[in-house]
């Protein structure tokens, strides 16, 4: 197969005839910032945000991820910020 050519053909077993999308969300937080409470918050109001905008009848099918970020491991102007620094930030200081 040429290394450029585009694959075509299913990739998956059993994959459906027709594929729907569905919405998807993703929000990254650096780890230990948010409480568990907060994390299922920020899923239901933009789980409400999607379903306002595309519909009620997805909001079995929108999918939203909060995904932890290692402290240390996202970083904004060259430096780092630790989960310390978020929790400064999120009190103003």
């Amino acid at each position: 197969m040429d290394p450029g050519a585009v694959p075509t053909g299913s990739w998956f077993v059993n994959e459906p005839k027709e594929v729907k999308p569905m919405p998807l969300a993703e929000i990254k937080v650096i780890e230990g910032v948010f409480s568990e409470a907060e994390k299922k918050q920020m899923i239901e109001k933009v789980t409400d945000a999607l379903v306002s905008i595309e519909g009620e009848t997805l909001r079995d099918k929108t999918v939203v991820i909060v995904e932890e970020v290692k402290s240390g491991d996202w970083g904004f102007g060259g430096k780092a910020l630790s989960t310390q620094d978020v929790k400064k930030l999120r009190t103003g200081g």
